[in-house]
């Protein structure tokens, strides 16, 4: 199988042609002109601060909030009449709409920046019902939960987007109030899909405008939809190449298609760049992406160099700052991610149930390295082990109920699951384990990955086809591979455990195909690095 190649143009290095016509160009301290791509935001604001408040909206469009912060505080500095300026800085500290929960000192500066904004008493309705959209962000929010306020903002943004058609911004930042508050369970996407259908259509007149091209990724960030994203994945780098966060977005559409190397190559761009601008959450972000496409395509070697240097990165993450686009939590993902990743894609179950769990406050992360721990436990012959793990993962799942964060608490309760079903399996319980590993597929078939991770640290239906096949069923098992293949396309062990299904079903034809599709995915993959490996190279050439 031949994967297309897309040619991503990454413009990051001291060779770069100059900025495109109608980018941001402010030259400042002798550095080279900025390109953060083509935005224009009308305001009351001086005619003086027209370009440096345009340039502000470019960096909030890209998630660069620390820089989009700066920027707003001098175009209110020039021109201390400028409500809007306190808007965007409130804006600002909202940060990454897919982040999470708000920490206090977030919520305290955006509440801040509100009421600044509004005591500036803005010239125009339209501003006005700009700020008192963001306002619902943060109102009340010791009392309101965080869903019923996002819910508050994209209806203030539904409004003041059909009360001002000619303003092309209130509809951007409408769509991205849509994709902010669409639920992981809904398999009809509805607001996914609302939000890309506006956004494609000012796609056509704006074709350099960085928001249109980063809020088309993460509208179509679910896999049926992700293979429509790739014409704004291959732009949003090109419209904004000096944002980290733009030579990163690109990774998301390419992990869902599984162009690995694509993604590898685009998250190299964003770590330099991220570590450039020291902003350690969001170069880990990127790393565990990059760490996720080498493991894929067996360059272990690399992945292994990444995990090495993690350590020293996380060591600067700072809890409130605001930062890029990845908060200090994303930073904190990648730190427990990226090691359980290296064991649990390569087999290495001994060196998973060794892993040393990190307490970071979070316990949706801190179950990662108990879930890569009773995995590793269990599949290495230590049941006991593995049941210390998942009691761990029970009470993390506990902790984030009664937080009543809903999301991780499924994540949490779907590692469980998959934990309590291999220590049954370890145990001889064969038909338990199934049933238990079949309800942990079914219960991460009905919701979606969070934005913070490139894919589950391993698929529940992967591992049940897994399991199936050491059960001596492959025609099951062969099921499950290939659906897993559709979700997760191109993925190592999906590919390579849906060839030895087939092979030992006798499709023999269908197992020498996957085997050829490994091979051509591991082009580059290190030499005697995987056995599986070397066996599908064998079956290619036979």
């Amino acid at each position: 199988m031949n994967l297309p190649k897309l040619r991503l143009i990454l413009v990051v290095t001291t060779t770069l042609a100059s900025a495109a016509s109608g980018q941001h160009e402010h030259a400042r301290e002798g550095k080279p002109p900025e390109r953060l791509g083509k935005v224009h935001f009308a305001t009351s604001c001086s005619p003086e601060v027209e370009k440096d408040f345009d340039r502000s909206v470019a960096l909030l469009h890209s998630f660069w909030f620390s820089a989009a912060i700066e920027a707003f505080q001098n175009v209110h500095a020039e021109d201390p009449g400028c409500a809007m300026a306190h808007w965007g800085i409130a804006m600002s500290w909202w940060g990454n709409p897919f982040g999470g929960f708000r920490p206090e000192k977030a919520i305290a500066e955006g509440t801040a920046a509100v009421e600044k904004a509004k005591a500036a008493n803005a010239s125009t309705e339209r501003e006005r019902s700009y700020i008192a959209a963001v306002e619902l962000l943060y109102k009340d929010a010791a009392t309101v939960d965080q869903r019923t306020r996002t819910l508050a903002y994209e209806k203030a943004m539904e409004r003041l987007a059909a009360s001002y058609p000619e303003d092309p911004e209130a509809r951007i930042f409408y769509a991205l109030s849509l994709d902010q508050t669409s639920l992981p369970t809904d398999k009809t996407y509805a607001n996914l899909l609302k939000a890309a259908e506006i956004l494609e259509k000012e796609f056509e007149t704006q074709p350099d405008h960085p928001g249109i091209a980063h809020y088309i990724i993460h509208s179509y960030d679910v896999p049926p939809l992700a293979p429509r994203a790739l014409d704004a994945a291959k732009r949003y780098a090109e419209i904004a190449p000096d944002a980290p966060h733009a030579l990163h977005m690109p990774s998301h559409t390419f992990t869902r298609v599984g162009y690995w190397q694509e993604s590898i190559e685009t998250n190299i761009a964003s770590a330099e760049a991220a570590r450039k601008d020291k902003a350690p959450s969001e170069e880990l972000h990127a790393l565990d992406y990059q760490t996720y496409a080498y493991l894929q395509t067996a360059q272990d070697e690399a992945a292994k160099k990444v995990l090495e240097q993690i350590p020293a990165i996380g060591a600067q993450i700072q809890a409130n700052a605001p930062g890029a686009a990845a908060p200090a939590p994303a930073g904190w993902f990648a730190l427990a991610a990226i090691p359980a990743r290296y064991a649990l894609e390569r087999n290495a179950w001994a060196e998973a149930a060794a892993l040393v769990p990190q307490k970071t406050g979070f316990a949706w992360i801190d179950a990662v390295t108990y879930f890569a721990r009773a995995l590793g436990a269990a599949r290495s012959g230590n049941p006991a082990a593995a049941i210390q793990d998942v009691e761990k993962l029970n009470a993390l799942a506990a902790a984030l109920r009664e937080a009543k964060d809903a999301y991780w608490t499924s994540q949490v309760e779907i590692q469980a699951a998959t934990g309590s079903a291999w220590i049954a399996f370890a145990e001889g319980k064969r038909e338990e384990a199934l049933a238990r590993m079949r309800e942990a597929a079914e219960m991460e078939d009905r919701t979606e990955k969070s934005a913070i991770s490139p894919g589950p640290l391993k698929p529940a239906r992967e591992l049940l086809g897994e399991m199936l096949l050491e059960a001596g069923k492959p025609a099951e098992a062969l099921a499950e591979f290939e659906a897993t293949i559709k979700k997760e396309p191109n993925r190592f062990r999906g590919l390579y455990g849906a060839a030895v299904a087939a092979e030992r079903s006798s499709s023999h034809d269908k197992a020498k195909r996957y085997y050829e599709q490994l091979v051509t995915i591991c082009e580059r993959g290190d030499a005697g690095s995987r056995p599986e490996l070397d066996s599908a190279r064998r079956a290619a050439r036979s």
